[in-house]
């Protein structure tokens, strides 16, 4: 992977946290953590290839069932 592809990645990392957090109320913080503990994150890293050619919005939704299935309760 070479550093344009992982700063694309970074930055679309931290938008989806960023409309994540936005859609149920959170802190940036907040949303990055709770991410972090369902493996969103990894998540958006290892689909990045499919997530980031579809909307933010689509990729919030994935990730809100990808986290639900693993314990996470957000609505």
């Amino acid at each position: 992977m070479d550093k344009k592809e992982i700063k694309n990645r970074i930055e679309y990392i931290i938008i989806c946290v960023s409309e994540f957090a936005k859609r149920f109320k959170l802190t940036n913080q907040q949303a990055y953590n709770y991410l972090r503990r369902f493996n969103g994150i990894d998540f958006l890293n290892e689909f990045y290839e499919v997530e980031h050619t579809q909307s933010i919005e689509s990729a919030v939704d994935d990730l809100q069932i990808f986290c639900y299935h693993r314990g996470g309760r957000l609505s």
